[in-house]
């Protein structure tokens, strides 16, 4: 099960970085939506490399094909399958890879592991396999804006050490989309473009921090032990490729702050509770308060850069590896679609967990 997500809402990605594609199936999709591609072709064009000039150049369409789970138009309540065909493979780029572990990839932990690895481009490990990920968020974020009323956003809020200040409760999607970083401060955001593309130029690459947002989310979905929301929500986000952190609400910095300084006041209107401030990011003792969550993920700079780095063989022999291949000097710009995708398969999941044991919506 180690390829598979959720509970109620379950996915099951599938395929490797070039193999003949890659997929999803989602299963526990409720019937009776309506679904066809162009649901989900959106993300997956904001997901997909060659985009822009601060992406890696891999030209792909991932044009995505619905093979099973819909009729007339509809999801029948079976499984989903989803594919997306590999187009741009050029294997014989990583040729010496076959032999050699890259420096920060999986290369050697996943021989560790299994004792064998695809090295043509990461295989399994490769950031393609989020394209199942991105597609069954797509569905996701379907059911919770109709059936739930609930907006899920994500943008890229930092790069290295340019932060931009954005309030979660105002920011449209319009603004995310309206350059290549997505960042929805435009003055900002020009200045990462100027920077990704300096790190482009230099062979090397750059991290930083994508911030998740989810509008509308009542109160009452999360569990109080285990299943807490936020913890599934940093499980979500940490499984996705070149994450290396999360925090929630005030996140770290809430610990520069006093207990009565940090706490959330409640107060009451018209027979609805709601906090005067969010530290909490929407969540406390596990379950949503009905607050807007809002939550950061860090990025680690991407790994492969145009540049020679010792490394060991297969042999575990010293060695050097040549800087080659096609890579994102930054990661960010298509993180976004998959952090969405995540924070709405987690909400998904758990709100139709809540329904199921409570009745309620």
């Amino acid at each position: 099960m180690a390829n598979s997500f959720g509970h109620l809402f379950r996915i099951t990605t599938w395929g490797e970085s070039h193999g003949g594609g890659v997929g999803v199936v989602v299963d526990g999709c409720p019937p009776r939506l309506a679904l066809t591609e162009a649901d989900i072709q959106p993300d997956l064009d904001r997901r997909r490399p060659g985009q822009s000039k601060i992406v890696t150049p891999r030209k792909e369409s991932d044009t995505v094909q619905i093979l099973s789970g819909t009729f007339e138009g509809k999801t029948l309540g079976t499984p989903i399958s989803m594919w997306v065909k590999n187009e741009d493979v050029r294997s014989e780029a990583y040729a010496e890879m076959a032999t050699k572990f890259r420096p920060s990839h999986a290369d050697y932990t996943y021989v560790a592991k299994f004792g064998i690895r695809n090295w043509q481009g990461g295989g399994r490990t490769s950031a393609r396999e989020t394209i199942g990920r991105v597609a069954a968020g797509a569905i996701a974020k379907k059911i919770l804006r109709e059936q739930f009323g609930v907006e899920v956003l994500a943008y890229v809020k930092q790069v290295q050490r340019i932060a931009a200040q954005i309030d979660p409760e105002s920011v449209k999607a319009k603004d995310i989309e309206a350059n290549i970083v997505r960042c929805p401060d435009a003055a900002v955001a020009a200045k990462m473009i100027r920077l990704i593309e300096k790190m482009r130029k230099a062979g090397d690459s750059v991290g930083g921090i994508v911030e998740g947002v989810a509008r509308g989310v009542p109160a009452g979905w999360g569990e109080p032990v285990f299943d807490r929301l936020e913890a599934d929500l940093a499980k979500a986000m940490l499984s996705l490729p070149a994450s290396k952190g999360f925090d929630i609400g005030s996140g770290f910095g809430g610990i520069l702050m006093t207990g009565r300084e940090h706490n959330d006041p409640f107060r009451a209107r018209a027979g609805k509770v709601f906090t005067t401030t969010n530290r909490s990011g929407g969540i406390q003792g596990g379950i949503s308060n009905g607050e807007t969550i809002y939550f950061r993920v860090a990025f680690k700079p991407v790994a492969t850069v145009m540049h020679e780095q010792d490394t060991v063989d297969v042999d575990f022999h010293n060695t050097t590896l040549k800087g080659r291949g096609r890579h994102d000097p930054c990661v960010l710009p298509r993180a976004v679609p998959m952090v969405e995708a995540m924070t709405a398969l987690v909400l998904v999941d758990h709100a139709l967990r809540q329904r199921a044991q409570c009745g309620e919506s």
